[in-house]
C-alpha cells in the first residue's frame, strides 16, 4: 500500500468556532474578500462587516469567478474567506487561486479547459461552510460550470486545498429541510464512493468508515428535528470526513454524473446526488458480480451495508434497500424533476464518461450500464 494524504493546513471543528475565524484570518491578511451565498445573512460576524462582500447566486461559473477576481482586485484583497454552501465555497476557492496565477479560468480547468498547473500559491483562503455536504472546506479542487458548453468542470490542484477550515455545527441548525437532505445524502455518497473507489487508501478507509458509521442516525434526525444540535454536529463530521476521503481518494459514478448533469440543467449538486446514488450503487453491484467477481469492491459494498444498518450479516445488496428506503424517507425528487428526459441521457453518458470522478469508479461501465443508471433515476 502506497498513498500520499493532503489536506486542509488547519481545521477547526466544534459548536461556537466560528467565533474564532477573526482573529485568524487578521494573521493571514489585511484585506478580505468575503464570498458568500446568495443572500449573505450567513456573513454578519461583526470583525468582517467591512469587508467586501461577493455574493455567490446558485452554483459558480467560469465568469462568476472572472469576476470575483475582479472584485477582489479592485478592492485589494489579499486574503478570501468563504461562508455558505458547496457553491460559496467552491467560488471562493477558485477566486483564491487565480488572485494570485496569471491567465483566466480556463487556462486551468480540467477537460474544457487547458489544464495548465498553478505557478503560485493561492492567496490565503479560509473556507467556513454553513451546511454539512461537501466537504469542500477540506478538498483541492473547485467545480465550475460553463453554461456555454452546458458541462462542469474542476479547477484542481494539490495548491488549493484551503488554509484554514471552520466547521461549526450551529452554522446549520436552520437549515431547511429539504436542503438538509440533499447535502446529507451528498455526504453520504462522499463515504461510500471513496470507500469503493480503485484510489481507496488505508488513511481514507478509516474515514469512510467512521463516516458511515456516524451519519447513518443524524441524517434522519437532522431533516426531522434541524433544530438538534447533535444530529447537526453528527452530520458537520460526516460530511469533513467525507470531504478528507474524495479529496485523497477520488469518487465514482455518482459525482461522474453530477458534472455533466449539473451543467446541462438547473439541479442542484447534492439533489443531483441524492437521486443517483442508490441506482449507481445497484449497477456497480450487478456489473461486479457479472464481470470481476474477485473484486474486493463488492466485499466493500457489503461492509457498506453492515455500517449503515448496524447489522453485521447484511448483504451488499442490502446497502441498497437502505439507501433508497432513506431518499425515499427524505423525499428526494427524481431526476425529471429537473427537466431530464429519455432524450438527454444519450449526451449524459458520453459527458459522464470522460468526467474525472469517473475514473474512479470501481468498474468500467459499460454504455448500457451507464444508461441505466440514469433512467432509474429519472
Amino acid at each position: 500500500m502506497w498513498f500520499e494524504f493532503a489536506t486542509a493546513d488547519r481545521i477547526l471543528f466544534g459548536a461556537g468556532t466560528v467565533k474564532e475565524a477573526p482573529s485568524a484570518a487578521a494573521a493571514l491578511g489585511r484585506r478580505a474578500l468575503l464570498v458568500t451565498g446568495r443572500t449573505g445573512l450567513r456573513a454578519t460576524l461583526g470583525a468582517w462587516e467591512s469587508c467586501p462582500r461577493f455574493a455567490v447566486a446558485g452554483e459558480p461559473t467560469i465568469d462568476l469567478v472572472r469576476r470575483g477576481i475582479a472584485a477582489a482586485r479592485e478592492e485589494g484583497c489579499d486574503l478570501v474567506i468563504a461562508i455558505g454552501g458547496g457553491s460559496a465555497m467552491d467560488a471562493g476557492k477558485a477566486i483564491a487561486a487565480l488572485l494570485t496565477n496569471p491567465g483566466d479560468p480556463l487556462d486551468y480547468l480540467e477537460v474544457i479547459g487547458r489544464g495548465r498547473p498553478l505557478e503560485r500559491d493561492p492567496a490565503p483562503f479560509i473556507a467556513i461552510p454553513t451546511t454539512a455536504g461537501t466537504g469542500s472546506e477540506v478538498t483541492r479542487n473547485a467545480v465550475l460550470g460553463s453554461p456555454e458548453q452546458q458541462v462542469k468542470a474542476s479547477l484542481r490542484s494539490p495548491r488549493m486545498l484551503p488554509t484554514l477550515a471552520v466547521i461549526d455545527p450551529e452554522l446549520a441548525l436552520d437549515l431547511p429541510p429539504a436542503i438538509t437532505a440533499s447535502t446529507g445524502l451528498d455526504a453520504l455518497t462522499q463515504l461510500i464512493e471513496p470507500y469503493v473507489s480503485i484510489r481507496a487508501n488505508w488513511m481514507t478507509d478509516l474515514f469512510c468508515r467512521e463516516g458511515m458509521r456516524v451519519a447513518a442516525k443524524p441524517l434522519r434526525l437532522a431533516f426531522h428535528s434541524g433544530a438538534n444540535s447533535e444530529a447537526r454536529t453528527g452530520m458537520a463530521w460526516a460530511a469533513l470526513l467525507g470531504g478528507l476521503a474524495l479529496a485523497n481518494a477520488g469518487l465514482g459514478a455518482v459525482h461522474g454524473f453530477a458534472a455533466p448533469i449539473g451543467g446541462m440543467f438547473s439541479a442542484p449538486h447534492g439533489a443531483i446526488c441524492a437521486a443517483l446514488l442508490p441506482h449507481a450503487m445497484a449497477i456497480n453491484l450487478e456489473a461486479l458480480r457479472a464481470r470481476n467477481t474477485g473484486s474486493t469492491a463488492i466485499e466493500r459494498y457489503r461492509h457498506v451495508a453492515c455500517l449503515l444498518t448496524g447489522n453485521p450479516d447484511s448483504t451488499a445488496e442490502d446497502g441498497v434497500i437502505w439507501v433508497a428506503t432513506l431518499c425515499r424517507e427524505l423525499e428526494i425528487p427524481p431526476l425529471r424533476t429537473y427537466g431530464i428526459s429519455e432524450s438527454d441521457i444519450p449526451a449524459l453518458v458520453e459527458k459522464a464518461g470522460r468526467a474525472s470522478s469517473m475514473k474512479g469508479n470501481p468498474i468500467a461501465l459499460e454504455e448500457k450500464e451507464l444508461r441505466e443508471i440514469v433512467a432509474r433515476a429519472m
